[in-house]
């Protein structure tokens, strides 16, 4: 990690690292592709083998109340952000247009600002941040991620029909 200076702004910049984050997600089951920008990471993440589609629901759904109680990671259903990560989701689409049941896309910020803070204020480094991203791939495959509004990101399973 590094401390970055403009002006007088100041800037956290992530150094990850491109082999551990697929070996993270290999380790959750996904299939992964990684695009290595300047201040982000472009990844396409595919479950392949998995029979159900992945856990990511409305959260506007009354039917979907048990997966809402129990959800640790919440998505912008409008800008696709991962509220309260450095993370961007979005469907990947088949190609009739629709959302493809066992993939999305991530977009990982790298450059973040120097009060960044995750929930409990703490600070985030590349080891947190390996960490962060197992476990919201565990919640893509285990007990559910809450899209709240809808536009940009759909649903996978559920009512996925307006």
């Amino acid at each position: 990690m590094q401390v970055l200076q403009a002006g007088e702004h100041k800037f956290i910049f992530l150094e990850l690292d491109a082999e551990i984050i697929t070996d993270v997600a290999r380790q959750a089951g996904f299939d992964i592709k990684i695009k290595d920008g300047a201040r982000t990471l472009a990844v396409e993440l595919i479950a392949a083998g998995r029979n159900s589609p992945l856990l990511l629901f409305d959260a506007a759904d009354p039917a979907n109340l048990g997966w809402f109680s129990r959800c640790q990671f919440y998505v912008d259903g409008r800008t696709g952000a991962v509220m309260q990560t450095p993370m961007a989701l979005a469907n990947q689409l088949d190609r009739a247009g629709k959302p493809h049941a066992h993939a999305v896309r991530l977009n990982i910020t790298k450059e973040l600002p120097a009060s960044y803070r995750l929930p409990g204020k703490a600070p985030l480094t590349e080891k947190v941040f390996y960490q962060l991203f197992y476990n919201f791939l565990n919640a893509l495959t285990k007990t559910g991620v809450a899209v709240c509004g809808a536009a940009a990101v759909k649903p996978l399973v559920g009512r996925t029909e307006g």
